[in-house]
């Protein structure tokens, strides 16, 4: 009975020209490429930690103005998705594309696709005013552009649920 084609490569018939076996010619590099990406993990660490030598960090901490702006938009554009997953979900079960319950899937798409919108309109007006804003000044960026690629995700799944069936 043959070996799986996986099994192969460990056993002793799958020689390479000089030899030796495709693990037995890899090993030797696995080793140091472990040490190497240890060393980037630990040297990335010190470089982006945000504190000074006496231990106090110069990082804004807590809600602020930029950070509630952004939070609006990221609810938002959650409530867009969940509806849109919620409508693609049910509209799937029923055989058919939003054209159901007396129009009620359609609607909701249509909203999940509005609330898609604003929180995308929300996020790049957001992003456009804090545009010089470094990450951790509390300036919110970093939630805009969540909301953003939720936004973007509610927006689609709603449009693809309000799409018509083609036959």
């Amino acid at each position: 009975m043959p070996a799986a084609p996986g099994v192969a490569l460990f056993k002793k018939e799958h020689m390479t020209s000089q030899g030796k076996t495709i693990s037995d010619k890899c090993f030797p590099f696995i080793l140091p490429a472990c040490l190497a990406l240890l060393l980037f993990v630990l040297a990335a660490g010190a470089v982006v930690a945000q504190t000074t030598p006496d231990g106090s960090s110069p990082a804004v901490t807590g809600i602020t103005a930029g950070r509630a702006r952004s939070l609006v938009g990221a609810v938002i554009a959650l409530a867009s998705l969940v509806m849109g997953w919620r409508v693609k979900a049910r509209s799937k079960a029923a055989g058919h594309s939003g054209a159901g319950n007396g129009g009620s899937l359609r609607t909701q798409a249509i909203i999940a696709l509005l609330l898609g919108g604003i929180a995308i309109i929300l996020s790049v007006v957001h992003l456009g005013a804090s545009a010089g804003a470094v990450y951790g000044s509390g300036s919110g960026k970093a939630g805009a552009i969540v909301a953003l690629v939720l936004g973007l995700a509610g927006a689609a799944l709603s449009g693809l649920s309000l799409r018509t069936k083609r036959g």
